[in-house]
């Protein structure tokens, strides 16, 4: 079959030039994930490095199509593009925003979890992978999506409070709640109803993907097995 994918050449520059451009947008994405705990890029920052020398409006995605692809083949990660404007299950009035702003990316990694923790995973970070667990369960098991008081009382049944700004392991509570939001675990939605404005926690990209593991589902699956009583979600 015919290659149709565009060479750098079309665009007036070498692919010397063109690969360059490639591994630093790959060395880019790779250093800010690690820098930010796995927050979010902006498509923006991405673009403006590329367009920092080429001025080329087409050339940006290209560029980006063929990191993409690189950083599958020889990372072993996908580059996912977040769908912000992604409406909620309740409330299909959210205001909308621009391409611009709905354009961002987060990296995860394709290996099997058992090997991820085996040869990958920080244990010194474990009560953060811990506590990330225990909170995407929580929303899990409450069908994808709960209230903020609702969380906080399960979470306050384990000993954690919304108001523990000196914890052990997390510091602030309320601040690595936020940090789950900011790594796009979770994403946060308000809602008008009548007893006034209700803030509600739902599983966002990364949630998604860790809830559709095999490996998640047999956790939470033998942890309600071992329970003496039912698990009851208010």
């Amino acid at each position: 079959m015919e290659n149709t994918e565009p060479n750098f050449s079309q665009f007036g520059i070498s692919e010397e030039e063109g690969d360059k451009l490639v591994a630093e947008v790959i060395r880019y994405v790779l250093f800010k994930t690690h820098q930010n705990s796995g927050c979010p890029i902006k498509r923006e920052e991405l673009t403006q490095l590329i367009s920092k020398s080429y001025h080329n409006r087409s050339l940006p995605s290209v560029v980006l199509n063929k990191a993409t692809t690189k950083l599958s083949t020889i990372f072993g990660y996908d580059m996912k593009e977040l769908q912000r404007a992604r409406p909620s299950s309740t409330n299909q009035a959210r205001s909308s925003q621009s391409s611009a702003d709905s354009k961002s990316y987060i990296i995860t990694s394709q290996l099997d979890p058992g090997i991820y923790r085996k040869h990958i995973e920080d244990t010194r970070k474990s009560h953060l992978t811990g506590f990330a667990f225990v909170v995407i369960g929580i929303v899990n098991l409450a069908g994808g999506k709960i209230t903020e008081e609702t969380l906080w009382h399960h979470l306050g049944r384990l000993g954690l409070t919304q108001d523990d700004e000196r914890n052990s392991d997390f510091g602030s509570t309320k601040q690595a709640v936020e940090t789950l939001v900011q790594q796009r675990y979770l994403q946060k939605d308000k809602t008008n109803g009548p007893e006034g404005l209700t803030l509600y926690y739902e599983l966002a990209e990364r949630g998604l993907l860790a809830t559709a593991s095999n490996s998640f589902k047999e956790t939470i699956a033998q942890m309600v097995m071992n329970e003496a009583t039912a698990i009851e979600l208010d």
